[in-house]
């Protein structure tokens, strides 16, 4: 409940315009701030790492090694529905992204495009939430999970990837930080709410 609220506490926030102001002041930073070779392809990369093609792959893959396939399927089942829903946010927010280009280094290929709704025109290129971030945050929480009772503390580092994933996003000047504190609460809601309906966490500690 505590998520549900904070999600949706920060949605109506963004929707009424409160964050505006922290919201174009970060962004303004982040243009002004690229420029370090080294930093602009580290932030690039990160965020391409986000894109639903390579966290496809990423789960196939466990998928079909026999030991890792039920987290495969929690994994793909969460990514599916994340990205359903963060396109339906988006289209029901409808907030504009940055009005700024990245001024840095370019990338090696072109950055792939964040997540958008097939359903709604308004969701094609919508800002919040973080789509990014929210399946960053989903495979956190998930492989979190799974590698808890074999890696009780050092489960809780998969989250620096969420945390860059929302700093990159913010860096490139493709989203707000009230986008990537969206993707991130959303996320987290999101894998829980699966996990608790569903038996997720019993799965995931059982063996396969």
């Amino acid at each position: 409940m505590l998520l549900v609220a904070a999600f949706l506490a920060v949605s109506l926030l963004v929707f009424v315009g409160a964050t505006e102001g922290i919201d174009l002041a970060a962004s303004g930073f982040a243009h002004e701030s690229s420029g370090n070779i080294v930093l602009d392809l580290f932030m690039s990369s990160v965020t391409e790492v986000g894109d639903v093609f390579y966290m496809l792959v990423f789960t196939i893959v466990l998928i079909i090694i026999r030991r890792t396939r039920r987290i495969g399927i929690a994994l793909l089942i969460l990514l599916v529905l994340s990205t359903l829903v963060t396109g339906y946010v988006k289209c029901g927010v409808n907030r504009e992204r940055p009005d700024l280009e990245f001024a840095g280094s370019p990338f090696i290929i072109d950055l792939s495009p964040d997540t958008f709704s097939l359903f709604c025109d308004g969701g094609f290129n919508a800002s919040y939430p973080s789509g990014h971030v929210s399946r960053a945050m989903v495979f956190a929480v998930v492989l979190g999970f799974a590698l808890s009772e074999r890696f009780p503390r050092g489960c809780y580092f998969l989250l620096l990837y969420p945390a860059l994933m929302g700093l990159s996003r913010v860096y490139l000047v493709e989203h707000f930080p009230a986008d990537v504190v969206g993707g991130a609460l959303l996320g987290a809601l999101l894998a829980g709410a699966v996990g608790g309906k569903t038996g997720l966490r019993s799965v995931l500690r059982s063996k396969s």
